[in-house]
């Protein structure tokens, strides 16, 4: 786990600032490496009560939340977060083959709302790609 440092969100030229939240140590970590060695600027966690507990409003520009985690699924963090903050993007990602009918009730509950869903294992590159497509989509 990061220590969270402050975002100037004022300047356009800042690297981007990203949350990721997987109770896999290891994906976590691969995920995290991946992103810093692309430019980004990540804080990690791997419990996502202590995320909750750290997490600020107005510091991410993206917010990558794992599906399936012990104490709390990523869509009840991402209720609680959004009541933190009502700006910031979100990518859910699940190692589920059957992610979308699974979870079907309760992307109908974030209509409106933009999302994206990302599968594991993913590859590097294809995983950065989706990362910069929800950044450039919400600039």
């Amino acid at each position: 786990m990061k220590s969270l440092g402050l975002a100037n969100n004022n300047n356009k030229n800042r690297k981007k600032r990203i949350l990721m939240v997987d109770d896999e140590t290891d994906v976590n970590y691969t995920f995290e490496t991946v992103l810093e060695e692309n430019g980004f600027i990540v804080d990690s966690f791997d419990n996502a009560v202590l995320a909750l507990n750290n997490f600020r409003a107005d510091l991410y520009d993206l917010v990558l939340l794992d599906i399936k985690m012990p104490e709390m699924d990523g869509f009840k963090l991402y209720e609680k977060m959004r009541k933190i903050d009502s700006k910031f993007n979100v990518c859910f990602l699940t190692a589920s083959e059957m992610f979308y009918e699974q979870y079907r009730p309760v992307y109908s509950i974030m209509k409106g709302e933009d999302y994206a869903v990302i599968q594991k294992p993913i590859k590097n590159e294809d995983f950065i790609k989706q990362v910069n497509k929800m950044l450039e989509f919400h600039k």
